[in-house]
């Protein structure tokens, strides 16, 4: 049964530090197969931030993969020149990459963007040429690997939640990974954990979005995702911190295709 542990939002520089911390001593006792981080590492993409960052990374016990949110662009110049070059230096690659084992087959795409045609920066985009590569990426997953795309903005919106993605091309691309037979979307950028079943091809593709482990909560604690996949059903659930240690808050199950069908 592959696990992986999907954060997002921590913003260092505006962390909760004992959500931080707790989540850190929870991976430690419980690594799973994936530390999945969705972005938002930063405030302000500062470089004392993405010093906290790698930090924090190099402690982590387990293989990671991430993409880089719409703070992680400094708000400096350097935006519009370079606006991951300090992700790149702490992090690793903004431009996606790949994990594939035997159970898991994962590939993270950049939804941020540093400079936009529209006002509100902040908000997302993915390209259809994004979106293939994507496809690609997963095409060689191991038969009956758990599919999963990692982005930071959810590429259709949470229903009630408390903010927008308004991803350029989200849909269009949504709709790609169903037809692709994508078991999981995982994003952040919203600071609320949701999971709700897309709808298109078999209707067996998920969004699940993760919360915040800063102090910018919007309506939720401190949260982080665990996601378990069976060979029917995919587990997602919701760890809230409680001001001294993380338990169950919400959790989703989510109906897995067929094997069959996902061939």
């Amino acid at each position: 049964m592959p696990s992986i542990a999907q954060l997002s939002d921590i913003h260092f520089g505006g962390e909760n530090r004992g959500a931080v911390e707790g989540a850190q001593a929870w991976l430690r006792t419980h690594p799973p197969d994936l530390v999945a981080l969705a972005g938002d590492f930063t405030v302000q993409g500062r470089a004392s931030e993405f010093q906290a960052a790698r930090a924090f990374l190099a402690d982590l016990r387990a293989p990671v993969l991430a993409t880089p949110g719409n703070h992680d662009a400094p708000y400096t110049a350097a935006r519009f020149a370079a606006p991951f070059r300090r992700y790149e230096a702490s992090v690793g690659p903004s431009a996606g990459e790949r994990i594939l084992t035997q159970d898991l087959a994962v590939a993270a795409v950049n939804t941020a963007r540093g400079a936009q045609l529209r006002l509100n920066w902040s908000k997302g985009a993915i390209s259809q040429t994004q979106a293939e590569v994507v496809v690609q990426a997963l095409a060689d997953a191991k038969p009956g690997a758990l599919k999963v795309v990692l982005a930071h903005h959810p590429l259709v919106e949470m229903i009630g939640g408390p903010m927008t993605g308004r991803v350029r091309g989200g849909e269009r691309a949504a709709r790609r990974f169903a037809e692709a037979s994508v078991d999981l979307i995982l994003t952040g950028h919203v600071h609320a954990p949701f999971a709700l079943p897309l709808p298109y091809a078999d209707g067996r593709t998920y969004a699940v979005g993760a919360g915040t482990l800063s102090v910018r909560e919007r309506g939720c604690p401190p949260t982080f995702n665990l996601v378990e996949a069976g060979d029917d059903e995919i587990c997602v659930r919701a760890l809230a911190w409680t001001g001294s240690h993380f338990e169950p808050w919400r959790s989703w199950a989510l109906p897995r295709r067929t094997r069959a069908a996902a061939a």
